[in-house]
């Protein structure tokens, strides 16, 4: 189970109960309703790996599309 508190403090962007963080290999967007859902991305979107559902990824990308701009990728 993940850690919420520790996700956000860390997150660059949080929306609508998702937080999105920068790494080395891309972008973590985590489910923080979850509590288990996550999604890794590369750089230009594309999904790396996720235990995420269908309805919860899409809402993800969703986010992570809209983040980019705050943190200051876009």
């Amino acid at each position: 189970m993940l850690d919420v508190e520790k996700i956000a403090q860390e997150a660059d962007v949080i929306i609508s109960g998702f937080a999105v963080k920068k790494e080395e290999d891309g972008f973590h967007v985590f489910d923080l309703n979850n509590r288990t859902g996550v999604a890794v991305f590369k750089e230009d979107q594309t999904l790396i790996e996720t235990n995420m559902d269908d309805i919860e990824l899409t809402s993800a990308k969703k986010i992570l599309s809209e983040s980019l701009e705050y943190i200051g990728v876009a």
